[in-house]
């Protein structure tokens, strides 16, 4: 399924910014309407045990005995007048979603609740035009899959009725707009912290200690030594397997390095026959600039900050560096 409209309608920007009700919509049983309403711009509603004409005028006790007079019992009642007063009664400003074909879609109505004029069981008895489609992407233009959204918005999914309140409403909006949630926000300025912080802690290690915290983050992702080789002061090859992947790996750890000296070990990494090439070096002299090909990595200053936090190494880190 694509988004059916290229552009977003203003009057729809301007009531996203405070709708007057959430409504999450099935669009037929098992979304089975969704590819058809989405190409159509329709918001399509069954209920076909109720007439439309009471329901268009408000004539809700009208309704009732309708309701009543197919068989439907009396527990579900209280939930059949919601559903269908908030289909015909929310005005224009009600922002409708529904989930289909992976995507979170969203729509504003335009105009009132009319009769589908359609015949057989499985179609829709009612229906409601939308402003200017439905749309699948944020403000910003980006795709609003289902895996990128919190199961808190997503499990109403599995609500059994047709209709229902979606509950997070400023969660969804936010994911609407385009807008980054508060708490990631506020996560993320705390991880650039503590990654500024570790690579200020790494660039006082002693070498030994580097050479060991390189080792030890190798380890920790499953790397199993084979081989080692150096002569002190940081300048240690590594030849790594990992045992579920069967790929190897040849790492070079450096005290000091420029541009030249990198570019001298890639060039032996290709001669080496091994899968994968690593790079860890405490002060660099310079950009050292990599190639950007798969399998080639250069672990400096910031790289290297996530590379130790990643292993759950921070306090061996705090240990080292106090």
């Amino acid at each position: 399924m694509l988004d059916t409209t290229t552009r977003i309608a203003e009057e729809t920007l301007g009531r996203l910014k405070q709708p007057s009700a959430v409504r999450f919509i099935r669009l037929g049983q098992g979304g089975t309407w969704a590819e058809e309403a989405i190409a159509n711009g329709t918001i399509p509603f069954k209920y076909r045990n109720v007439a439309h004409a009471p329901c268009a005028a408000g004539n809700w006790d009208e309704v009732r005995r309708q309701i009543l007079a197919s068989g439907r019992k009396q527990g579900a009642l209280g939930g059949d007048l919601r559903e269908l007063r908030d289909f015909y009664e929310l005005d224009d400003h009600c922002l409708w979603v529904t989930i289909a074909g992976g995507h979170l879609w969203w729509a504003f109505a335009e105009g009132p609740a009319i009769a589908s004029n359609e015949e057989g069981e499985d179609r829709p008895m009612r229906l409601r035009r939308t402003l200017d489609g439905w749309h699948s992407y944020n403000l910003q233009g980006d795709p609003l899959t289902v895996k990128a959204l919190s199961s808190v918005l997503t499990r109403v999914t599995a609500y059994q009725r047709t209709l229902c309140k979606v509950g997070p409403d400023e969660y969804l909006l936010r994911k609407i707009r385009g807008e980054e949630e508060p708490v990631v926000a506020e996560a993320v300025a705390l991880k650039n912290q503590l990654e500024d912080v570790t690579a200020r802690m790494i660039s006082q290690l002693d070498w030994r200690d580097f050479e060991i915290m390189v080792d030890l983050i190798f380890a920790r992702g499953g790397w199993q030594r084979q081989s080692a080789t150096g002569d002190g002061e940081v300048d240690l090859d590594l030849f790594l397997t990992h045992p579920t992947t069967s790929e190897s790996a040849w790492v070079q750890i450096k005290s000091s390095a420029t541009q030249k000296v990198l570019d001298d070990y890639v060039e032996r990494f290709r001669k080496s026959g091994a899968d994968r090439f690593y790079f860890a070096c405490h002060t660099a002299k310079g950009n050292l600039v990599l190639e950007d090909q798969p399998g080639m990595h250069v672990w400096i200053g910031p790289e290297l900050a996530r590379r130790a936090l990643g292993a759950g190494l921070l306090d061996w880190l705090i240990e080292h560096v106090s």
